[in-house]
């Protein structure tokens, strides 16, 4: 971009190009980094995921199994947080709110083991099933 300043700078000098070539050639090369920064920004930022888990009956069993794999899953390469909560109001209601560094390293957390067998290990106490929302922050 700095490139393509100097060089209509330098052409205007030498009176190549008239002030309007060169707003326009400015606005143009403005509005072409503009659009591919967006793009670019939204690649590498991180994922936000929010998954609600409710089961038929609460129990420390599940509250248990929430929490190992919690630990478990901030081992995993690309976890930037990873939090397993209960409803205040519904014991019964569970959130798993986690930021992954890219959509990615979010995508090779499902296929790994321990990924696998907690969402096994839970499957038979689901009153229905995972609500899970992928979210990028807002600038």
């Amino acid at each position: 971009m700095e490139q393509i300043i100097s060089t209509l700078l330098q052409n205007l000098e030498q009176e190549k190009i008239t002030r309007r070539s060169l707003l326009q050639s400015l606005a143009l090369a403005a509005a072409s980094a503009a659009s591919a920064a967006p793009a670019a920004a939204q690649a590498e930022a991180p994922l936000y995921v929010v998954t609600y888990v409710d089961v038929v009956t609460p129990s420390g069993d599940t509250a248990k199994v929430l929490q190992d794999f919690a630990t478990a899953s901030r081992e995993d390469p690309g976890c930037v947080r990873f939090e397993a909560m209960r409803s205040v109001d519904r014991p019964n209601h569970f959130a798993i709110v986690e930021v992954w560094r890219t959509r990615k390293e979010y995508e090779a957390h499902l296929g790994l083991s321990h990924t696998k067998q907690f969402r096994e290990n839970i499957q038979p106490g689901l009153g229905s099933p995972f609500d899970e929302r992928l979210y990028h922050k807002l600038p």
